[in-house]
């Protein structure tokens, strides 16, 4: 039975075997995704103790992708200096992981929880089936700066400790 179903999908029931029976379509990343995968931008790791980095560790459970990504913030202005990435997990989520480093430097971390998942999905031009790596990488983004954000607290005196200061 088996081979009866195989024969007649493949064309080859009548015993004349086609050049071609089956067309299989190869599938493609978009040159986005192969530039960002084969040539990863801001790929490391900043100190995590550093008051000034903020740390965003996001996974997704269904298909085993974890992305790490850091921002380096200016004291002052307040604005990323700098940034970085690490990820585990395929050429998507590398690339969605490159692509939110680039995106973010130059700007206030105000600026930055603006850059949404559709917005990379579509610039690297993303199949449905892998839309969760750029929604990985907008929650990096997210966890980093709320990370930043929690370490930038911690550093300003409260204003009983102001207080105490001006007596």
């Amino acid at each position: 039975m088996l081979r009866l179903v195989a024969n007649r999908l493949l064309g080859t029931a009548s015993g004349v075997v086609l050049k071609r029976p089956l067309q299989v379509l190869p599938r493609f990343y978009h040159e986005n995704v192969i530039d960002h995968y084969n040539n990863p931008r801001n790929v490391g790791s900043f100190d995590k103790n550093d008051p000034n980095v903020g740390t965003g560790l996001v996974g997704a459970p269904a298909c085993g992708d974890v992305m790490k990504l850091q921002i380096k913030i200016d004291e002052e202005s307040g604005k990323i200096v700098d940034a970085c990435f690490k990820t585990f997990g395929c050429g998507s989520a590398i690339a969605s992981s490159s692509v939110a480093t680039e995106w973010v430097k130059g700007k206030s971390m105000d600026e930055v929880l603006t850059i949404k998942n559709t917005e990379i999905a579509k610039h690297l031009s993303l199949p449905p089936v892998k839309l969760h790596c750029s929604m990985l990488a907008e929650d990096a983004i997210k966890a980093a700066v709320k990370d930043a954000e929690a370490k930038r607290a911690k550093m300003k005196p409260s204003p009983i400790e102001k207080a105490a200061d001006v007596l």
